[in-house]
């Protein structure tokens, strides 16, 4: 019996540092980490010691003969990589298919500490989610830092919290491994304070050695279409966090009475909402999802979400567990259109691993846009198509899509899809952090390997890094490089001293906001929303304003009532 790694993989590598015979690929020393789209088992190499299930902080990993009928076609995937035919198999784990690779035991380095003579140095960081929270925890596990957590909402988790779909539990089982630095005894935390608001980065600079800003990426891009301002077009950013609950968001600022939805984009962020817009909401009540995005699901008119794609099926950007979650999705048929021939073309010329191929047994067929959808729900993917125009008059009707290409040609007319709202899922862009540099074009922090150009002892990680690619995991090579970095400065002696005493800057925040919640706050918070979602079996009902997370903070009873 051997392991294989399934949909919710998060490649952060953990099982790679545990495996005692070298059968996970690629590594984080291998070419194709950072750009595949998981990690895989190999199944030739595996001993079965489960030492990989045991770490994986999203619980991917199973046993082969465990897999469920939705699951199983993970064997294969896994086994796929290694083939001899595989494109994407690098040498190394070529190499690895012939035989274990067992590691040799040798006495344990951490190169990430800091030389005796230093005194601990401080460090902020900036946002509590994956990006920020690696590097925390590559600080308190390597070196003798003190850490100051800082997010602007009273609450942490960041994209784990709030970008994750309610309906992966365990890619969210992350945050339990970053929630037990939250009480690590070098922690302080300050959550409810915004950086450019109630404190400045010059301030926060003054009382610590080095800072770190996770402040990834919220906003999000637009399409530059007409009737793009229409009522019923928003942005898929704008629905997660409404489905999840984020406090900027109000209860009300989604509707869903239109019965076909267009979604623009076929990322993993457009599968998200259009799974979750065709769900059945009994299934999404088991999840922590916000009452009112629950409430909303089930009186809900929408029976048909298309999701339109630039180019074909050979080019998605969504990856292939993603898709393969919701072609196993109760109750909802998944349909390609096949107006345009270039469509069937490409999935009957994809090769067995191409991701175009994941759709050979998925229905092809025409659709009559002008009509409403039919019973039932479904998506349908709708590829070589570009939106030009949101009809209607205060609120969307409808949108022009470009239409099939005749034979032999790159381009045809235009098709108008009647649909009631647009959810643009075209991606994330970074907002500027006050006091930092700024690149507009890109919409990150000018850097170098993390250093934030013309500031000494400024970092940055995540998205506000690199901009916004990678999932979960990708922020732990990423926060390695950064925390490298720094402690690079710290034993050059290039970061520069603090003014001010960590007690100072708790005395300094407090001051600028008197509902600041700490370590005590958040494990309060997590009780709270842990209890309400207990009593209807879920795993946690959350808390969507600031008003209600700092009560919880401070020992709101009311929470546990409402």
């Amino acid at each position: 019996m051997t392991y294989a790694i399934t949909q919710t993989c998060c490649s952060d590598a953990t099982c790679v540092a545990v495996c005692p015979v070298n059968c996970i690929h690629p590594t984080p020393q291998e070419r194709a980490f950072g750009s595949t789209e998981m990690l895989h088992v190999d199944p030739k190499a595996c001993i079965d010691c489960g030492a990989c299930a045991d770490a994986c902080p999203v619980d991917a990993i199973f046993p082969v003969d465990s897999l469920s009928p939705s699951q199983a076609q993970y064997a294969e995937i896994n086994a796929a990589y290694y083939a001899d035919d595989a494109d994407e198999a690098d040498a190394e784990p070529q190499q690895a298919a012939a035989g274990p690779n067992f590691h040799t035991w040798e006495e344990p380095t951490f190169e990430r500490s800091l030389p005796s003579d230093f005194g601990p140095i401080r460090v902020a960081v900036v946002g509590t989610g994956p990006a920020g929270m690696y590097a925390a925890e590559d600080l308190l596990l390597h070196t003798n830092a003190e850490v100051t957590l800082i997010d602007r909402l009273p609450v942490a988790g960041g994209l784990v919290r709030y970008g994750v779909a309610p309906d992966h539990p365990r890619t969210k089982k992350v945050s339990e491994t970053f929630a037990r630095f939250h009480d690590h005894p070098r922690v302080r935390m300050a959550l409810g304070i915004e950086v450019g608001r109630e404190v400045t980065a010059e301030e926060i600079a003054a009382h610590h050695d080095a800072v770190i800003y996770a402040v990834g990426a919220r906003a999000d891009r637009q399409l530059g279409i007409p009737g793009e301002e229409l009522s019923g077009s928003i942005a898929a950013a704008t629905f997660v966090a409404w489905y999840n609950g984020h406090p900027d968001t109000a209860p009300d600022a989604v509707d869903l009475n239109a019965e076909r939805v267009v979604v623009v984009g076929n990322g993993n962020v457009a599968l998200d909402v259009a799974r979750i817009l065709v769900a059945d909401p009994d299934e999404l009540a088991r999840t922590d999802i916000a009452d009112h995005a629950l409430a909303a699901l089930r009186a809900s008119s929408v029976r048909e979400v298309v999701l339109l794609g630039r180019r074909g099926p050979e080019h998605a950007a969504y990856t292939r567990s993603e898709l393969i979650a919701l072609k196993h999705l109760p109750g909802v048929e998944l349909v390609v259109d096949d107006e345009d021939a270039r469509t069937a073309a490409a999935i009957a010329a994809a090769g067995p691993q191409d991701k175009a191929a994941l759709l050979s047994d998925v229905p092809r067929r025409a659709t009559d846009w002008s009509a409403a959808p039919a019973a039932g729900r479904r998506i349908v993917f709708r590829f070589h198509s570009v939106p030009v125009e949101a009809t209607g008059g205060g609120a969307v009707r409808g949108v022009r899509v470009t239409g099939p290409a005749a034979e032999g040609q790159q381009a045809g007319g235009e098709r108008e899809i009647a649909a009631g709202m647009l959810l643009r899922a075209v991606g994330y862009r970074g907002v500027a952090v006050p006091g930092l540099p700024f690149d507009e074009a890109s919409g990150t922090v000018p850097h170098e390997r993390g250093r934030v150009r013309g500031r000494a002892g400024t970092y940055v990680v995540g998205w506000i890094k690199r901009g916004p690619s990678g999932g979960i995991g990708a922020n732990r090579t990423c926060a390695a490089e950064t925390v490298g970095t720094l402690l690079g400065d710290a034993v050059a002696g290039a970061l520069p001293a603090p003014t001010g005493t960590a007690r100072s800057f708790q005395r300094l925040a407090r001051s600028r906001n008197r509902r600041l919640v700490d370590a005590r706050g958040q494990a309060a918070i997590d009780r709270a929303e842990i209890a309400r979602g207990r009593r209807d079996g879920r795993p946690r009902a959350k808390l969507t304003t600031i008003a209600e997370l700092v009560s919880a903070a401070r020992g709101g009873r009311w929470t546990l009532t409402r």
